[in-house]
């Protein structure tokens, strides 16, 4: 854990003495420590405990009253490399699953791109009730480790499930992940999003309603993983933050084949993941257009199609990955696109998922790969379902 940054979040539990043990054990290994508090935390420890051990100013507003600075919820999300809550309590683990932002411990959660983790602490009931367990399977599948508690003597006088785990187990989990985390360093992984812009006229287009928002999310978690990325854009409303992502912003199909075309042979592995139109007008006019008495056809030709130009060119040692967004006989459609255009595995999409796929924070996928295996995922944030898809492309760089 050797220079890693570490933000531990304190919640109002009784169990918030052991988070000094935390503390002092991630600074111990190298790590460098921010601790978030809430007022309730305030009054199970103090702030000068955990900023002595942590050897850092302790958080627990949004404003520093003693001269006003902002305490940046947005700055701290992309500083650290893992956010530990311990103890998490039952209110804390609510507020999370239902994206409630009222303290600065969870409007730093929302803004976080790191591995989250958080150690349960609370009674044996609170933990068993049906509300708390929801919650806990909500924060599993957008990616929240959750360290599960442990069984023994409980504040109340009653034993059961509800003991946070142990300091030393706390630190020892984030460390195996943070260890396990960088399994594409020294991979170049080249990814498209977003969507593309055929132009009719200076002031009107074709195109669909890709926020890119998926393409995004696999690039920021192919860097966090430790590869070097470079991200071919359509117009899109997102920037991307971490320093391993290098943007080529395109608009047209055409462009994007471009760009995708001589960035690839130096790459391990392509993920395409950008709505290219499959269609672009013949004719594009110099001057806007003007409404007229009559109807106006539009003559379409075909783009060039980057996928297969991209598996025809791959190489051996490289992974090609597709995405495939279906509304009617999805999953033959996708194997045939698959093998088509020589894919390692597809990433299917179905419109008939509510809430999911374009302009949507959650999507829903199944992964076909060429030797006819099948996986299918739950709906989840576009963050987790883009941690799926990277763990099935390590897996394949890997083969």
């Amino acid at each position: 854990m050797q220079g890693k940054h570490i933000i531990v979040g304190v919640t109002g539990g009784i169990a918030a003495y052991k988070t000094a043990i935390l503390v002092r054990e991630l600074v111990k290994r190298g790590a460098e420590v921010k601790v978030i508090m809430t007022e309730k935390a305030k009054e199970f420890i103090t702030p000068l405990t955990l900023a002595t051990l942590s050897r850092n100013p302790v958080l627990v507003d949004f404003f520093d009253p003693t001269d006003g600075r902002w305490n940046s919820h947005v700055s701290l999300g992309l500083w650290a490399d893992a956010y530990i809550i311990a103890p998490a309590t039952a209110n804390t683990l609510a507020k999370m699953a239902h994206g409630m932002a009222d303290n600065l411990l969870t409007t730093t959660y929302l803004s976080a791109r790191c591995p989250i983790f958080a150690a349960p602490a609370m009674d044996l009931d609170m933990y068993a009730h049906v509300a708390t367990q929801e919650n806990l399977q909500t924060l599993r599948n957008r990616g929240v480790q959750l360290i599960e508690p442990a069984s023994g003597f409980l504040a109340s006088g009653l034993e059961g499930k509800g003991r946070m785990a142990e300091p030393e187990v706390i630190a020892q989990s984030v460390a195996d992940k943070l260890q396990n985390s960088q399994p594409l360093a020294g991979k170049y992984i080249l990814i498209t999003a977003g969507p593309t812009y055929e132009k009719i006229d200076p002031v009107r287009f074709i195109g669909n309603y890709s926020s890119g928002k998926m393409g995004y999310a696999l690039a920021e978690t192919c860097a966090q993983m430790g590869a070097k990325v470079t991200l071919v854009s359509g117009p899109v409303q997102i920037k991307a933050q971490h320093p391993n992502i290098a943007v080529t912003s395109v608009e047209s199909a055409a462009q994007m084949y471009q760009a995708t075309t001589e960035a690839f042979p130096t790459a391990d592995a392509a993920i395409l993941c950008a709505a290219v139109a499959d269609f672009t007008p013949i004719t594009k006019a110099d001057s806007k257009i003007k409404r007229g008495d009559n109807g106006m056809c539009i003559e379409l030709q075909p783009t060039q199609d980057i996928a297969a130009a991209l598996g025809k060119a791959k190489q051996t040692n490289q992974v090609l990955v597709g995405f495939a967004l279906e509304t009617d006989n999805e999953a033959a459609n996708a194997a045939q696109k698959l093998a088509r255009k020589n894919l390692d595995f597809i990433v299917l999409n179905s419109l008939n998922n509510p809430g999911t796929c374009f302009g949507y924070d959650n999507n829903q996928i199944t992964i076909i790969d060429k030797n006819g295996q099948t996986k299918d995922y739950p709906a989840k944030s576009k963050q987790a379902v883009a941690s799926d898809i990277v763990e099935n492309l390590c897996e394949w760089l890997n083969k």
